[in-house]
Parts: C-alpha cells; structure tokens; sequence
C-alpha cells in the first residue's frame, strides 16, 4: 500500500513538472505574440501598405518552411515574424521624420483600395 503511494507521488510529481513547463512555454508564446501585436500598431499607425504587411508575412513564411513538428514550427514563425517586423525600415525612420516636419505621418507606401 506505501508502495502505490510513493508510486502515485512520483505520478502526481511528474504531471505537475509537465505543467510547470508547459505553463512557462505559453507565457513565452504570450510574450512572443504580444511584442509581435505591439509592433503590428506601430506599423499601422505608419499607415504600412497592406502590400508591404503582406511582404513581410510572405516573407517570415517562406523563411520557415522546413517541416518541424507542430509547436516547435509555430514558435519559430512567431519568432522570425517579431524578427522581419523589427527590422521593418518605417519603424527605424518614424523617429527622424517626425523630428523633421509633422506632415511625416504620411506613408508613401500607402495604396488606397
């Protein structure tokens, strides 16, 4: 009977472990999608053209292509999208251009529908 608690604990310590790490990998994801949302606002704050958006996009997608199994694949989409919207160049010039002149905020690359 001591035997099967001792087992039934390990169990119990285990799947609380599993938890545990599943937990901190979905506070990462949030983390991840949250920086990835604020610098979506940025840009459409900018007035990004959805063509140049969607270059960006085709472009992270293209990038991870290699066929991983399923969470570890999201994650890294996830990742290489903060990391093409990071080095967008509007988000980089923003600052200079609204020191120079406020009519700045509008976007060249805007195409209107």
């Amino acid at each position: 009977d001591l035997q099967q608690k001792v087992e039934e604990t390990e169990v119990l310590k285990m799947e609380l472990q599993m938890l545990e790490t599943e937990r901190v990998r979905l506070s990462l994801v949030e983390e991840k999608l949250m920086d990835v949302l604020q610098l979506l606002q940025q840009l459409r704050d900018l007035n990004i053209s959805k063509r140049a958006l969607g270059k960006i996009l085709l472009s992270t997608l293209e990038s991870c292509c290699d066929p991983q199994p399923g969470k570890a694949q999201l994650f890294k989409v996830l990742d290489t999208l903060q990391q093409e919207l990071t080095a967008c160049e509007l988000l980089h010039k923003q600052p200079m251009e609204q020191a120079q002149s406020p009519q700045s905020l509008a976007n060249p690359l805007v195409i209107s529908c």
